[in-house]
């Protein structure tokens, strides 16, 4: 059993009823199988996903991913590594081009268990399997030059926070998106009520 998976997932404070669901899930996925790291498992194995936000928390960068043909965010697999804060980031500056990127929660705003649907990649097919995706609040200098990771990806932008339902055409995501979106004006609401109080103090 991977322990460190085990810790992070387990201390995880759920926001509604599909995280307590997954984390659940996760628990028992962690329990089970001793290659959650790994793309060897092919039912299921653990992702990571950085939530990139601009400086004024009012967009999220986002890239035009080749095999899901949407907009979405960025995010990898572990492939062996059990530090899934790490693989987030690495994974937002090598699909975006970013150079600077800030951590802005060293713990996950939210946990996923994701379907993913039978499809080819690198000219072989990638049987239907489960994502447990954990996301990490980050920002990034929304005038900062793009790159497009173009073996994955066909474009890399910034869209307001409104403009994610139209951008996004696969929409079984929306809704993590909306929950990453509340999770941001969370932590905002958080920071600011903590600022004021330091004031008061």
């Amino acid at each position: 059993m991977n322990h460190k998976l085990y810790q992070i997932i387990n201390s995880y404070p759920c926001q509604n009823e599909q995280e307590l669901k997954d984390k659940e899930a996760m628990l028992n996925i962690i329990t089970l199988f001793d290659d959650v790291t790994t793309r060897e498992n092919t039912l299921v194995h653990f992702t990571a996903s950085p939530w990139i936000v601009n400086q004024t928390r009012t967009k999220t960068l986002m890239v035009y991913h080749r095999i899901f043909d949407s907009w979405s965010w960025c995010g990898g697999h572990l492939d062996g590594s059990d530090d899934p804060l790490a693989v987030a980031l690495s994974e937002g500056k090598e699909e975006t081009g970013l150079t600077a990127l800030t951590l802005l929660t060293k713990e996950p705003i939210a946990i996923d268990l994701l379907p993913v649907h039978g499809h080819r990649k690198n000219n072989k097919y990638v049987s239907s399997h489960l994502h447990c995706n954990l996301t990490y609040l980050c920002e990034a200098d929304d005038r900062a030059q793009l790159y497009i990771k173009e073996d994955e990806n066909s474009g890399v932008s910034w869209f307001a926070f409104d403009e994610i339902k139209q951008a996004v055409s696969e929409k079984t995501m929306l809704p993590v998106y909306e929950k990453l979106i509340e999770a941001t004006l969370r932590s905002v609401r958080y920071h600011d009520n903590r600022d004021r109080q330091n004031i008061d103090d």
